[in-house]
């Protein structure tokens, strides 16, 4: 049995909140070339397919920053590598 897909424009809409929270520019990302249409396209997906996405927008509407995406979510290492490699470029200091 395949696990149901959730709604594509509600977890285009979590990506992007989890971006904003983490402080993780996926523009920047995408500019940089760090982040192809086919990278966000896979991060939408995934998402999708979390069991954890039914409380993701209750965790988002309770934190403004962090460092980290939840443990739960299944891209929290995608949006830790985005951010470390856009500051990496920032500073330098790769």
């Amino acid at each position: 049995m395949s696990a149901v897909l959730g709604k594509m424009m509600e977890h285009v809409r979590l990506v992007s909140r989890m971006a904003q929270v983490t402080d993780t520019d996926l523009v920047a990302a995408y500019d940089a070339g760090m982040l192809s249409q086919e990278d966000w396209a896979g991060m939408v997906q995934t998402c999708r397919s979390c069991t954890w996405a039914g409380r993701c927008e209750g965790w988002l509407d309770s934190h403004d920053s962090v460092d980290q995406a939840p443990v739960p979510c299944l891209n929290r290492d995608r949006f830790a590598a985005l951010r470390d490699d856009a500051g990496c470029r920032l500073t330098e200091a790769c």
